[in-house]
């Protein structure tokens, strides 16, 4: 991979290749800059994800249904962390596509593979929550650690399944369907027939996201009908009973989580939305801006986690120490100091 410095000269991808493409020239300055930015977003990414795994994994008390699927959600952040930022980078920055077709059809997998698992999880959270809030008292008989475990299981396995179908049926790895499309050698890029884009339209956005806006808006009225009952005992000086704490509890943790689900929905569905809707092969400007937004908010939930949970803090502050190899730090209580309506 030669650095061009030449004003005019135009240098192809693969120049021993009659329909090579072209390759954009860049400075030496403009590479190490380039190289060093996305080096440390991967490792950024993958760092954070890395404490939300360890967390939860480690310590005993976050054993429960909610977190699981928060851990689950961590690992396909981290997933593109490790894989999707600096495997994108190196296509970004060289502008061309070394690794050939075959990598590039699974690459093209990879990336539906989040999306898909990471709205998949998202759906499940939604319904964890909207049990939780609607029906309290039967949350642990509906949802247990067999059910969520199970869940997510199915949520990895049917969206690693139907990416593959997709990518195959599409004719990722068939020259003939490549030169048809005008695709020149040294490219990756997404496509996807009529038929299937209808179906991705409804399995894989507009029933996730549907599922997800009306679940929540059904806890938020809930929530708020809730919230003044609760503040009408307050202010006649009533004590709040242990269900009414728990369900305040259950209310902050709804909120947060659809925090998450929010920054989710605005980084995911402008590109799928485009992707849908856009032409047959997505203009590479577009297409970068987009997916970019989509790998950087895999490195924003960590921080909503540490924004918005004591006891991720607390768990960061015993991983950072090493506090976490030391004899029974796996049934450390973890919410000892924190607030109990956390």
């Amino acid at each position: 991979m030669a650095y061009e410095t030449e004003g005019h000269e135009t240098h192809y991808c693969f120049p021993a290749i009659n329909s090579s493409c072209i390759k954009t020239k860049r400075s030496r300055h403009e590479y190490n800059i380039m190289y060093v930015f996305f080096s440390l977003l991967s490792v950024w990414t993958v760092f954070l994800n890395l404490l939300v795994i360890i967390s939860i994994s480690h310590f005993k008390r976050l054993h429960t249904p909610t977190n699981m699927l928060i851990l689950s959600l961590a690992v396909a952040d981290l997933l593109v962390g490790l894989i999707a930022i600096p495997v994108e980078a190196i296509k970004l920055i060289e502008t061309c596509w070394y690794f050939g077709e075959i990598f590039c059809g699974l690459f093209i997998i990879f990336l539906g593979f989040f999306l898909s698992v990471s709205l998949s999880n998202l759906v499940l959270i939604a319904l964890d929550r909207f049990i939780a809030v609607i029906y309290p008292l039967l949350y642990t008989q509906k949802i247990t650690m067999t059910k969520s475990l199970v869940g997510i299981f199915l949520s990895w396995f049917c969206s690693s399944a139907y990416l593959t179908a997709i990518v195959v049926s599409n004719g990722y790895f068939d020259p003939d369907t490549l030169k048809r499309l005008g695709v020149c050698y040294g490219e990756c890029s997404f496509y996807i027939s009529f038929g299937w884009r209808l179906t991705d339209l409804f399995v894989n956005f507009l029933f996730p996201c549907i599922t997800i806006i009306t679940l929540y808006m059904k806890i938020f009225y809930v929530v708020h009908q809730q919230v003044k009952i609760i503040n009408s005992l307050v202010k006649r000086g009533n004590n709040l009973t242990e269900g009414s704490v728990k369900r305040k509890t259950e209310h902050k943790a709804a909120l947060t989580l659809s925090i998450i689900v929010a920054i989710h929905l605005l980084c995911y569905i402008p590109f799928y939305i485009f992707f849908l809707t856009g032409s047959t092969v997505i203009p590479e400007s577009t297409a970068s801006f987009l997916s970019w937004t989509m790998y950087m908010n895999s490195s924003v939930n960590p921080l909503v986690y540490a924004f918005f949970y004591p006891w991720f803090r607390k768990a960061l502050k015993q991983i950072i120490t090493l506090k976490i190899f030391r004899p029974a730090s796996t049934l450390v209580d973890i919410f000892t100091i924190v607030h109990p309506s956390v």
